[in-house]
């Protein structure tokens, strides 16, 4: 008996984070970005971002849950999706909006205390992403680039937390034009993915999934591959880079390309991208270019400062 009072809510809490899809805040990686490229090697500075990247997840924990919520009925059409705590039934819509809500409160409310810059964004990011769910995830292209600013704020949610803390820092407007891009890849393959794999289904579970087609899917994630690349290489060239990160961080571009010529690869011959965080989790090559992309960043940095 004791034993089933103990397992019910330990059920309940593992369901509740699987709606809450912890294994998405891998995304929050961007966060990082001001700390490694803006060159703040000091622990307080790794602590605040970690922080700063575990609010960021819980915000979008809380959108998890109310976009789930509010898309339950659609999700039961979808082959992966029906399985989804909300919409399955395993996860109450009362439960998941009262959590959504103590996680969105109490994130803003301490970041408002302890980091207004932070808790700006943050606010942003929430309200974008409200809008998302309650109506503007219908309106094509639109849907995507939302999706795709989501990461841009994270990366300039780790500049606002060290400039709370007194750092005087900036992200190269190429380095936010490159994240841009490489997550408006991440967000029409995603489509693209859901447009094949649903078939006719597709536009019942997505209404604007009727006014995309894979020949416009396929250009634009053309476009957004080739634009990302391009970003983050003529990021590391510039005189401002040269200047204030690194002379030679030109070296790490054959990774990035990797990486996204790899992603693509993952894309149109294995069928997949319906997941871009399943995917870097479970692709060995991706996760090991990944690492090494970092490493070489790393030593670049350390061994070849700027000026």
């Amino acid at each position: 008996m004791a034993e089933s009072c103990y397992f019910t809510p330990m059920r309940s809490f593992k369901i509740l984070l699987e709606a809450m899809r912890v294994k998405a805040w891998t995304k929050n990686f961007f966060v990082f970005a001001a700390l490694l490229f803006g060159r703040v090697w000091s622990l307080k500075a790794l602590e605040e971002t970690i922080l700063a990247a575990l609010g960021f997840g819980l915000i979008a924990s809380a959108i998890y849950l109310i976009n789930d919520s509010v898309d339950r009925g659609k999700d039961r059409l979808h082959p992966e999706k029906r399985n989804r705590p909300i919409a399955s039934g395993r996860l109450s819509v009362r439960r998941a909006i009262i959590t959504a809500v103590i996680l969105a409160t109490g994130t803003l409310v301490t970041a408002w205390m302890l980091a207004p810059w932070l808790a700006l964004i943050y606010s942003v990011y929430l309200a974008q992403q409200l809008g998302y769910s309650f109506g503007l995830k219908k309106v094509v292209i639109l849907d995507c680039i939302l999706i795709a600013m989501g990461f841009v704020l994270r990366a300039l949610a780790g500049v606002a937390v060290l400039y709370d803390s007194g750092e005087m820092i900036t992200l190269s407007p190429w380095l936010v034009i490159c994240t841009f891009f490489l997550a408006s890849l991440l967000a029409f393959a995603k489509r693209r993915h859901e447009l094949i794999s649903m078939g006719d289904d597709a536009r019942n579970h997505r209404q604007n999934l009727k006014e995309y087609s894979v020949s416009l899917l396929d250009q634009v994630i053309g476009i957004s591959a080739s634009a990302s690349i391009l970003g983050y290489s003529i990021y590391t060239v510039s005189d401002r880079t040269a200047e204030f990160v690194s002379p030679y961080l030109w070296v790490t571009i054959p990774f990035v390309a990797y990486g996204v010529f790899r992603y693509l690869f993952i894309v149109y011959s294995m069928g997949l991208g319906g997941s871009p965080d399943k995917i870097l989790v479970k692709d060995t090559p991706l996760k090991i270019n990944i690492l090494l992309w970092i490493a070489t960043v790393s030593a670049v940095l350390i061994t070849n400062p700027a000026g």
